[in-house]
Parts: structure tokens; C-alpha cells; sequence
């Protein structure tokens, strides 16, 4: 639960990608981060990162620890959790061209590297009104986008007309790294949003 102070626990799936980076950005917001590899580090905490990384390889150990199972019940019970760039897939219900599911939890359809590949990262700058009147400055890296979404999901941001940036319920995902950037505007608007109790 939120502490009197404002101050929280935010966990952030640590197996492999941009954990370090996110960890840095709930710091300097004067929250704490907490890194999850096994079930026990999922008590207690207020919301949950699962950051960009190389989705199968994520999915796969979320798998072998079993850890899940616990994750997904625990997202289903209303943690609030933000995906980024592989944190997206694994969250999709359906990922083009790949049988292969893992948290099921959002009723969104996403293309894995999308933008292309490595070479064809790309950053660029946009004001996503829903979050800040302030431009934020968007870093793309061998990145999905959505393709479809269910009624039930509201779009967040595009860039050339893909859809970037999603929410549903307690669930936000981003095809893009605020956590690359010296930017806590997106972080503090998922820890700032209605379901924090």
C-alpha cells in the first residue's frame, strides 16, 4: 500500500534488459526500487516495470522460475504495471507471426521490431497530451508497435499513425525508453495515476 509519505515500492522484473535504468529513474522520483527475480520480491510492492530486453529470452525465464504465474495474478488483481518495448509483448495477448504467449493480459495485437532492426533505432519528440503538455523525447530501439486493439484499450500516443503507447485498466505499455532519457515525466505519470490507493 501507499505509505502516508507518498513514497512507494516499485518493483522492476530483473532477469535482463534496462533494469538498471529504470531502477535509476524510481530513485531519483524518491521512490524505491525493488528488483523482482523470484515470487517473494513481488510482496509488497505498489506497481511493477517489466522493462525492453529481448522478450523471448524474458519470457522464457519468467517461465522456468515460475514466477509467472504469481505475476500474472498479481497484475489480474489490479497491481499496476507498465510494459516497455519487450514489457509490451510479453503483456500482449497476441504477437504477430509468434505462437509463443506469456502474460496474456492486455487486449492488445503487437509486431516485435517493428521500426526494424538495431541499425534503424531511432529517437524523436512529441507531446503526448494525455501525460504532459511538455514535448518528451521518444527513444525507439528495435522496437514493437500495436497493431490492433480491443475496445476496452485506450490509445496513448502514435508516431506515423502506430500506436506507440496503450492503457487499459491497471496496465500501461510503451513501445518506447523514457527510462534512456534524463525525463521522469511518463514514470511519474504511471506512479501518479488513479489506481495508486
Amino acid at each position: 500500500m501507499l505509505k502516508e509519505d507518498g513514497k512507494m515500492k516499485v518493483g522492476v522484473l530483473s532477469f535482463q534488459g534496462g533494469v538498471i535504468e529504470h531502477l535509476n529513474q524510481i530513485k531519483a522520483l524518491g521512490h524505491t526500487g525493488v528488483e523482482v527475480k523470484k515470487e517473494k520480491d513481488l510482496d509488497d510492492i505498489d506497481a511493477i516495470i517489466l522493462p525492453g530486453g529481448e522478450s523471448t529470452t524474458i519470457g522464457k525465464l519468467l517461465k522456468i522460475t515460475g514466477l509467472i504465474k504469481s505475476l500474472k495474478e498479481k497484475i489480474e488483481s489490479g497491481l499496476p504495471t507498465w510494459g516497455t518495448c519487450a514489457g509490451m509483448i510479453l503483456l500482449a495477448n497476441e504477437v504477430e507471426g509468434q505462437e509463443e504467449k506469456y502474460l496474456q493480459l492486455m487486449d492488445i495485437k503487437v509486431k516485435r521490431n517493428a521500426f526494424g532492426t538495431q541499425i534503424d533505432s531511432f529517437k524523436t519528440h512529441k507531446v503526448i497530451e494525455k501525460i504532459s503538455k511538455d514535448e518528451m523525447e521518444l527513444v525507439f530501439i528495435r522496437a514493437p508497435y500495436i497493431t490492433e486493439v480491443k475496445d476496452n484499450v485506450r490509445i496513448l500516443c502514435k508516431v506515423d499513425d502506430k500506436i506507440v503507447a496503450a492503457r487499459q485498466d491497471n496496465i500501461i505499455v510503451t513501445s518506447f525508453h523514457p527510462e534512456l532519457t534524463n525525463d521522469v515525466t511518463f514514470l511519474n505519470y504511471f506512479l501518479k495515476s488513479k489506481w495508486m490507493k
